[in-house]
């Protein structure tokens, strides 16, 4: 796997003239089976990027929504050791960027080196570590980047011109611009300051940057499009599998 890819991917949505679509979901959700059902379906459906969660019992950055079904897939049995090897047997097929999203304390209980040998066999292109500050993430990085797997930062409206800077000069892939301060979930509009924040960061960094937390509609994006190639759809996407049992249409406005 290119070292580039989630690059490549959001620049292919780019040229498309769209963002590029980055589902969420946590791994095992709603059961293990029906779970991989998902992703292929999103696939499918034309998701340039899917993030996989990894369960975790003490979600600090989730709302409601994702810690709910993280906790169910913990019910199940679901472990970054059966991701990896489910992943690994499957990932010839799925056309989409994999991320895995997580936290430090399932990775670094299953070894930073052996999960970066392991995700890449099993084709993993990307890694977010949701309570990784950056002071702590070289190390991390330098493993990961030997496997070609990129550290995908988290940045947010509280990151400052000095922070962005540090994390630019070290990014690859593509950014994760958190739009709102707290945990994820839907949000009826997104915070007036976030344009603002957003050029800042658009001007700062060299690679794309992608939209997460509090999204449920692509009207949400007015005023803030030309600032973001592609976004990151977790929350309203675990509702809808919830409801319906299925993925069926539901990238279909965020793709046109």
């Amino acid at each position: 796997m290119s070292q580039n890819l989630l690059t490549q991917k959001i620049e292919q949505a780019k040229c498309q003239g769209r963002k590029a679509v980055m589902p969420y979901l946590p791994a095992g959700y709603p059961s293990r089976q029906d779970f991989w059902t998902h992703i292929r379906d999103l696939d499918a459906a034309g998701a340039d990027i899917i993030e996989i969660g990894v369960p975790f019992s003490d979600p600090v950055a989730d709302g409601p929504i994702v810690e709910q079904a993280a906790l169910r897939c913990l019910e199940q049995g679901v472990s970054l050791e059966w991701i990896l090897e489910e992943l690994r047997r499957k990932r010839a097929s799925i056309n989409a960027g994999i991320v895995l999203m997580g936290y430090m304390n399932p990775f670094l209980q299953y070894g930073i080196p052996k999960l970066a040998r392991e995700a890449s066999v099993a084709g993993v292109n990307g890694l977010i570590i949701a309570d990784l500050p950056f002071e702590e993430s070289a190390e991390i990085r330098e493993i990961l980047q030997a496997q070609a797997i990129d550290l995908i930062p988290l940045v947010g409206l509280n990151s400052s011109s000095e922070r962005l800077r540090m994390h630019a000069h070290e990014a690859t892939g593509f950014v994760y611009f958190v739009s709102v301060m707290g945990t994820t979930g839907e949000r009826a509009v997104l915070p007036p300051e976030l344009r603002t924040a957003l050029i800042q960061a658009k001007s700062i960094f060299s690679i794309p940057l992608a939209l997460g937390f509090g999204l449920h509609s692509p009207s949400q994006l007015q005023g803030v499009e030309d600032a973001v190639d592609g976004v990151v759809i977790g929350s309203s996407l675990i509702r809808h599998i919830t409801k319906t049992g299925q993925v069926g249409d539901f990238l279909t406005a965020w793709l046109n």
